[in-house]
């Protein structure tokens, strides 16, 4: 029974580890400029939906 909890414990510190490492990646991908291509790529599509 001992071992099973060590092992529970070290599935969540190590799950831990990942849910952290993802938010930490997540965020930073957010707040991340969109880049000038997406940007013109955006307009000319809203521009073509608008002239139909």
């Amino acid at each position: 029974m001992y071992v099973e909890m060590t092992e529970t414990k070290g599935k969540s510190r190590l799950h831990q580890q990942i849910d952290e490492n993802l938010k930490r990646v997540y965020e930073e991908a957010l707040s991340e400029e969109i880049p000038d291509r997406f940007k013109e790529l955006i307009a000319r599509l809203r521009a073509k939906e608008a002239g139909q």
